[in-house]
């Protein structure tokens, strides 16, 4: 037990060193806020002990350290008087601040051989906060404002996200809201959806409709919007076309085959038989016994009801803003109906088990042509959604 004490005392000695060494390194490295964090999250337990005084000196030097740099940036962008430092303004005073909430709760930390406490000179930093957001609100308010003057979707979507911005550090600044609104409008790529028949089959609506049902697709993201019904009011910047081309849907066939099926099975025991047809007999005289089998037969007749859809179709995709086409796409879908169903003479038990269900089956009825077409439409849907989302819309 006493070794187990020991060795578990090294092992933390170990550890300890390896923590301070690293906070050393950070803080030689000029990671003066890595540093606090791992002296912060050390001294959260027995932050007076002995084993925890290398912790304090660091934190000491590192929050000294961490302020002087902070202080000086702010002096430069403060002489520099440009409103585009004003981010950096704002977030140099909330780091200022939030170092120092963040040590206040182990206040105060002993240096033992001292015999005082270590210092950590804070300041009241709520001026320079709100002041230097205000500045911040303004700077970004003014440079979302001409933004929205441009003509250029990407000036739109950085309008957007400046404002964004603005909203979750001073929550109802002026008309942010409705700005973000006419971003959010104004940087969106419209896309209109339809389909094309150039076939010379008739195409079901209901294919046509569910397979233009944008909302199954879940495709719509921040900046592109589908539409499968054109909206007045609103510019659209490209389309999407899907054009059928053929359609080729196979004869009704059925497909008869007859085959036999055999399988030896146990069927209780009998004597052995010499070459002789004579009983054989074991050294006792008894008669020596062994397993008799014997075979199961079945003739087989098999029906098998066959009828296939293929449809070839295209994807276009078209620049409204220059009307030319940017990409294209083949599509080719199959659907397949199968059913086989058999009769037997003879004795079923011959067939594996997984085949014998076919015995319980029927003929039934063939989908016609159109419903043929409309069942190819999940795995056209699929295709579909593939290639749009693999190639999503960029403007």
């Amino acid at each position: 037990m006493k070794k187990i004490t020991l060795l578990f005392s090294v092992l933390l000695i170990l550890f300890s060193s390896c923590g301070v060494k690293t906070t050393q390194s950070m803080l030689s490295d000029g990671n003066y806020d890595g540093a606090i964090e791992r002296a912060v999250e050390a001294l959260k337990t027995k932050k007076d002990s002995k084993g925890k005084q290398d912790y304090v000196y660091l934190l000491e030097e590192a929050f000294e350290k961490a302020k002087e740099r902070d202080l000086r940036n702010l002096e430069v962008m403060t002489k520099e008087a440009n409103p585009a430092n004003s981010e950096r303004i704002y977030n140099t005073y909330l780091q200022l601040n939030n170092r120092q909430e963040k040590i206040r709760p182990l206040l105060p930390l002993p240096l033992l051989k001292q015999g005082k406490n270590a210092s950590f000179p804070f300041d009241n930093y709520s001026d320079q906060i709100v002041s230097s957001k205000n500045a911040l609100s303004k700077y970004l308010y003014e440079k979302s404002s001409a933004l929205l003057k441009s003509k250029n979707k990407l000036d739109f979507r950085q309008a957007y996200d400046d404002l964004f911005y603005l909203e979750s550090i001073n929550p109802g600044y002026k008309n942010v809201k409705k700005l973000m609104e006419d971003a959010q409008f104004k940087g969106t790529d419209f896309v209109d959806i339809y389909a094309k028949n150039e076939t010379n089959m008739v195409i079901p609506k209901q294919l046509q409709d569910d397979l233009l049902d944008i909302k199954t697709y879940g495709l719509n993201d921040k900046w592109t919007v589908y539409h499968s019904v054109r909206q007045k009011n609103i510019t659209y910047d490209y389309s999407l076309i899907v054009n059928f081309i053929t359609i080729n849907i196979s004869p009704e066939q059925i497909k008869e085959k007859e085959f036999i099926k055999e399988k030896q099975i146990k069927d209780g025991v009998k004597t052995l038989l010499d070459s002789r047809g004579r009983p054989v007999k074991d050294s006792l005289g008894k008669e020596i016994k062994v397993d008799n089998y014997r075979m199961l037969r079945a003739n087989v007749y098999e029906f098998r009801q066959f009828k296939s859809c293929q449809v070839t179709a295209k994807v276009d995709f078209v620049d409204l803003k220059t009307n030319q086409l940017a990409q294209t796409f083949p599509i080719t879908s199959e659907f397949v109906f199968e059913n086989i169903y058999s009769t037997y003479k003879g004795d079923k038990s011959a067939c594996e088990d997984s085949y014998i269900s076919y015995f319980n089956k029927r003929a039934v009825p063939f989908p016609n042509n159109e419903q043929m077409v409309f069942d190819t439409g999940e795995d056209l849907k699929a295709r579909l959604k593939d290639i749009i989302v693999k190639n999503k819309f960029r403007g």
